[in-house]
């Protein structure tokens, strides 16, 4: 989708995950159908599949605000949906083992160094319901991707009255 500097906010919306683990790719998926369900004549967003890859940090540099999608393991019941800022995580002391495990905090603090993080980051945590080897999602996951997309479209809209 275009980007438009005129009167909006930059908005990116990042879906990451990974889809090969069943609700693990959640972030994914939503923004496969974001990307069709969104009119080109609301607020221009990008609208970015990062995958678990920690390469798509540069993509968001000047963006006013990140909306970032993943699989949150919250407590709740399958489906949940958490809404937080990152300053809201606490990170944990454990050792990493795979990219992913790093990208968000990291990537981000390093954004934040260089002046280059966008001001306003809001994470969409939906609660798994199984991370396992398959690419289809739980059926709790999977019907709740129109509600999820709802939630996101939202939080574009408030960046073109804050």
């Amino acid at each position: 989708m275009r980007i438009d500097n005129n009167n909006h906010k930059k908005v990116a919306v990042v879906g990451v995950g990974n889809i090969l683990l069943s609700d693990e790719g959640i972030g994914v998926h939503v923004v496969n159908k974001l990307r069709e369900a969104r009119p080109d004549d609301k607020i221009p967003v990008e609208i970015i599949d990062g995958g678990t890859s920690p390469g798509f940090f540069w993509l968001i540099e000047g963006f006013d605000r990140l909306i970032l999608i993943d699989a949150v393991k919250g407590g709740g019941k399958p489906g949940s949906i958490y809404r937080f800022q990152v300053e809201q995580i606490v990170p944990e002391e454990k050792q990493i083992i795979s990219a992913h495990d790093l990208d968000l905090m990291y990537n981000l603090k390093m954004m934040e160094l260089t002046g280059s993080r966008p001001k306003e980051v809001i994470i969409i945590g939906i609660e798994p319901k199984e991370i396992k080897t398959g690419m289809e999602l739980s059926p709790e996951l999977d019907k709740m991707i129109p509600h999820i997309i709802k939630i996101v479209n939202e939080e574009i809209d408030q960046a073109s009255s804050g």
